[in-house]
């Protein structure tokens, strides 16, 4: 179904993120829309932030939706002045035993880079991108953002994990050019990310490329969260979609040495995971033969 309704006029809708909230039945599907014709370097180049934060729902399983609500003004405001490109996701978001929502998302800042030989180089070389939360705590009403990471971290998926205290911590793994992913912890539900985790244990595929995180209830008593991460296996190229497996998610160290299972053998890149049933897990994945967008494959 193409979703005619997610866009603003004269701009392309980017990112699609959803989140399904539960008292409500409400699913919400958050993207960001760009001006036709205007790109991520070019909101660099010029240090200024086109993008909109926008969002559409449905309450009846997606089977029809609203209009476009733009959040821009109110939810971001004046530090989109301190923003170039944004985004959410992709990819999506978690509703939290609390009920508070969570959508992922990264911003871009001028950073500056001691081994820039050009005096008003405004490139990729002088901005660095850092996580964030947007989450709300009525049922999607009203939103606000949360501070960023300050660690480098792009795109991002974020899980919450529950220790058999009940505490719970909301867990997020972005991606970066820096040959590891980044993982990082929040202790107030998304507004502060105060720990990076080390030791880097996860590795970046080249450039970078998404990834997609997952928390789940292992079947014990008292049950435990466990993650499930999927992301290119291949530390040079966007190949072997490979399934990861935390036991101890607070501990980046957990992870397996090795995917514990090979989604797609061969090109394949962004990736988003699903808990279908308890114990039953779905992805759906960009892949092919020759180069990993080739097509959208779903695996059960």
């Amino acid at each position: 179904q193409l979703l005619s309704s997610a866009c603003l006029p004269d701009h392309r809708s980017m990112n699609p993120c959803p989140v399904y909230e539960r008292e409500s039945k409400t699913l919400f599907l958050f993207f960001v829309c760009v001006p036709t014709g205007v790109s991520e370097y070019e909101q660099i180049r010029t240090n200024k932030c086109r993008g909109r934060l926008c969002y559409v729902t449905s309450k009846d399983a997606g089977k029809t939706w609203s209009n476009t609500i733009d959040l821009t003004a109110d939810v971001i405001g004046e530090e989109m002045k301190e923003w170039a490109p944004f985004a959410v996701g992709p990819g999506h978001g978690v509703q939290m035993k609390s009920g508070r929502l969570i959508i992922p998302a990264y911003a871009y800042r001028y950073t500056g880079n001691p081994n820039c030989t050009s005096c008003c180089c405004l490139s990729f070389c002088c901005f660095t991108s850092y996580a964030l939360a947007f989450y709300s705590d009525d049922r999607g009403i009203t939103w606000k953002v949360g501070n960023q990471l300050d660690v480098e971290s792009c795109e991002c998926q974020m899980a919450e994990i529950t220790d058999d205290k009940g505490t719970s911590t909301l867990y997020c793994n972005a991606r970066t050019t820096l040959g590891y992913r980044t993982e990082a912890l929040s202790y107030n539900s998304g507004q502060d990310f105060a720990t990076a985790l080390s030791p880097n244990k996860l590795i970046e595929t080249g450039n970078g490329c998404q990834g997609s995180v997952l928390s789940f209830l292992q079947q014990s008593d008292p049950p435990e969260t466990w993650l499930l991460y999927s992301h290119p296996s291949n530390p040079k190229n966007r190949v072997d979609l490979g399934l990861y497996l935390n036991k101890t998610p607070l501990d980046s160290s957990g992870w397996s040495d090795v995917p514990v299972l090979i989604l797609h053998h061969g090109p394949s890149a962004y990736a988003d995971l699903v808990e279908h049933e308890p114990g039953r897990f779905a992805c759906l994945m960009e892949c092919g033969i020759e180069h990993e967008n080739e097509e959208i494959a779903f695996l059960l």
